[in-house]
């Protein structure tokens, strides 16, 4: 896994990209990302609170848990649709006039391997940091759910 940390001009933010490269097809990583009891199983949602309606414009919300237990409401809308290539997620947050936006990338090296690719700028360095350290769990979610916990999803 790379990580790429960008400051760059005020106006546009610090920005960060993870990669990793998955043991699964685009579309099994895909299935993952855009299926609510898929979803819920590897993302630190809570079961049943995962609701999708992939498609550009189309909402999304979750409930996640925290590994102490505390459990957050998130919401937001997708504003790029390509299956299985392309997503871009955006999520609401409070305060901020316009959702933060979160892209994923997923490109196939070969018939059971895809490098997934998340790519997101932030307001601060501070919102890089711990949007970039979410991200990062996520990917640990998926690469286990793919590894062990995918059998038949």
């Amino acid at each position: 896994m790379s990580t790429e940390h960008s400051p760059t001009a005020a106006d546009q933010g610090f920005s960060y990209t993870l990669t990793r490269t998955l043991d699964a097809p685009a579309s099994r990583v895909w299935a993952a990302w855009t299926t609510p009891d898929q979803y819920a199983r590897w993302a630190y949602a809570v079961p049943g609170s995962v609701e999708m309606d992939v498609r550009p414009g189309g909402t999304w919300k979750a409930t996640m848990r925290t590994p102490d237990g505390t459990e957050f409401p998130l919401t937001g809308s997708y504003a790029e649709v390509a299956e299985p290539r392309r997503l871009t997620i955006g999520m609401d947050v409070p305060g901020r006039p316009e959702p933060a936006t979160m892209t994923l990338e997923l490109t196939e090296q070969g018939p059971g391997t895809t490098v997934i690719t998340l790519h997101q700028t932030c307001d601060t360095a501070e919102e890089r940091d711990g949007a970039e350290q979410g991200s990062g769990m996520l990917l640990d979610g998926l690469t286990s759910f793919l590894r062990d916990g995918a059998a038949g999803a």
